[in-house]
């Protein structure tokens, strides 16, 4: 078969401005709370677009942490290849894929790092192993080999034993959306697109977009 045959048909629902919320935040705790009674496997799990100084994109698959009113929050190194690019150009998109229920979720905005005690306390709640992790691992740098990495982890463990210190290169980061957009696949590609982009006030205007 060719790649190029390879397609689905979306039927399994619709939408419409009618059933969308007014607030795009409202709006993605219900698709959320879909997704999870859906047993969609890691329904938390969104792309992460950054762009570098140069004008250059990247793309990474993370795990949101929380979402409210402020935004959209999740936890990485700050010296890493997306901290980098997020200390160089502070905007990001964020992409929600939910196959099972035929449906995506398009967010962007400006990305600015949470407070520490944030993260303190999301570090914390973290299991030991990965708390460690965090710690021995220079997310996005050259390391010589496998060996060298669990070596590196091995020594961690040795100095910190069971309190490993959040370690300051680690922490959340919160996107303050300023365009979230619902697709729902729909058969023949007519698709629905609902999309919602922030007004100088902070309300949002609600449009349809074509397929």
């Amino acid at each position: 078969m060719s790649i190029a045959d390879i397609r689905t048909d979306y039927t399994q629902a619709s939408l419409t401005e009618a059933d969308t919320h007014p607030d795009p935040i409202v709006q993605f705790g219900t698709w959320f709370e879909q997704a999870l009674k859906a047993q969609i496997r890691e329904p938390n799990a969104m792309g992460v677009s950054t762009v570098s100084a140069e004008g250059r994109p990247s793309s990474r698959i993370l795990l949101i942490k929380d979402f409210d009113a402020r935004g959209f929050t999740w936890f990485t190194n700050y010296q890493s290849r997306k901290g980098e690019e997020l200390a160089a150009n502070p905007h990001a998109a964020l992409l929600f894929h939910w196959l099972e229920l035929e449906r995506q979720v398009r967010i962007e905005g400006r990305v600015q790092k949470v407070s520490a005690e944030e993260s303190d306390a999301y570090f914390n709640s973290r299991p030991l192993k990965s708390r460690l992790s965090a710690i021995a691992s220079a997310q996005s740098h050259q390391v010589a080999d496998r060996a060298a990495l669990e070596a590196r982890y091995a020594e961690i463990e040795a100095q910190y034993g069971e309190q490993p210190p959040r370690p300051v290169h680690w922490g959340g980061y919160r996107l303050q959306p300023e365009y979230v957009e619902f697709w729902q696949g729909r058969a023949s590609r007519l698709h629905d697109r609902i999309a919602y982009t922030r007004q100088a006030d902070g309300s949002w205007q609600r449009t349809r977009l074509q397929p």
